[in-house]
């Protein structure tokens, strides 16, 4: 008698784990040499990306099992703006003013269960008042605001039960 429930009990998880496999997100970078705002150096603009899809795939843990969300950034401005260092010609510094030099992405997304198309759209997302507001993001990290501004559209747009489906 008991391993029948053992049996039913490890079907159950493997189901759901499956389920939960099946949500994800998928980020497309569209021609991001051509990015309004990026680090000069490869390594750098790469950690950026890097840093930006981890993200995403962070969010989309939250999804229900079914769900796929498809995100394509065409365009991305930092927070601050890039000033070359003076004392060292390997690392530039950037500089948040607080002025108009808020982050700012442009992006495409389809949110989808089972094929068929809940949410989808193109926006263009930004943080106009990323210096006064509270961040729970530590100041270490490079993509604090980014991340901020990317959580409230998340929140909003993909996460939201107010919204209908399209």
């Amino acid at each position: 008698m008991l391993r029948p429930k053992r049996n039913l009990l490890a079907a159950v998880l493997l189901v759901a784990a499956a389920g939960a496999a099946s949500a994800g997100v998928t980020v497309t970078y569209e021609h991001p040499d051509n990015y309004r705002d990026m680090p000069f150096s490869p390594v750098d603009r790469e950690e950026v990306l890097r840093q930006l899809t981890e993200h995403f795939n962070k969010l989309a843990q939250e999804l229900p099992a079914g769900q796929d969300l498809r995100i394509t950034v065409e365009d991305l401005d930092l927070a601050g703006r890039i000033e070359p260092a003076r004392w060292n010609f390997n690392n530039d510094i950037r500089l948040m003013r607080g002025g108009a030099d808020w982050p700012t992405m442009k992006l495409r997304y389809t949110l989808e269960q089972n094929g068929q198309v809940l949410r989808s759209g193109e926006t263009t997302i930004s943080n106009m008042m990323y210096l006064d507001r509270l961040n729970r993001y530590s100041s270490g990290d490079p993509l604090r605001y980014e991340k901020q501004m990317v959580d409230d559209w998340y929140k909003n747009t993909i996460s939201s039960p107010k919204l209908s489906s399209k």
